[in-house]
């Protein structure tokens, strides 16, 4: 019972850092995080739908995947997780001033949180949904990192998007992907002692 609480704390734990990175850094300069907020994007761009609803959109392909590839618990937490992160994204969005600084020190804070909250997600036994699912099911069958597979899918996503809205775009959005893949790719490598219920459980279950 404690170990399942402690998961649950540490997904929405990670749900929310991505939901903050995401929300006052990246979606401020129209920065994508990953694929799905690509898109996200993308639909808030040409519909002038909000981002948090967009994120839900952009979303339900991929979950219904996740259903068959990875069963029901993961899924569950999954859906957790993004309708954490997408309220948490529509309340700031809506509520919160973006404070500018510099684009440079948001692109760092925002790959940072949405690094180390993606990287919670996954060894909780969840994901961000989105493109981290046809990540996991890749690096599953070729034992790759997902990190460096959500890297390779986001890129074709992140030219888009730029073709469209800003082609200064694709290149904040690889330099966030960089990082914020690579902070993942640590937190799941991490090897875990005491904390037995982060095991990057995230396979069919």
């Amino acid at each position: 019972m404690i170990r399942l609480f402690v998961t649950y704390c540490c997904l929405l734990f990670g749900a929310s850092l991505q939901g903050l990175g995401m929300s006052l850094f990246l979606f401020p300069h129209s920065i994508p995080s990953g694929g799905a907020a690509g898109l996200a994007i993308l639909v808030n761009h040409w519909f002038g739908l909000s981002l948090g609803f967009s994120l839900w959109l952009s979303n339900i392909v991929f979950l219904l995947f996740a259903l068959k590839y990875f069963g029901y618990t993961w899924t569950f937490r999954t859906i957790l997780s993004v309708a954490v992160t997408s309220t948490i994204v529509s309340f700031i969005t809506d509520h919160v001033p973006h404070f500018h600084v510099h684009i440079l020190i948001d692109l760092a804070a925002g790959a940072l949180f949405y690094g180390i909250g993606v990287g919670l997600l996954i060894r909780a036994g969840a994901s961000s949904g989105g493109m981290v699912i046809p990540a996991l099911m890749i690096a599953t069958y070729k034992k790759w990192s997902p990190g460096k597979v959500m890297m390779a899918i986001n890129l074709f996503i992140f030219s888009f998007t730029a073709l469209v809205i800003n082609y200064k775009i694709v290149i904040y959005a690889v330099i966030c992907q960089f990082f914020s893949t690579n902070i993942i790719d640590i937190i799941y490598q991490l090897k875990f002692r005491q904390l037995l219920f982060l095991s990057a459980n995230w396979r069919r279950r």
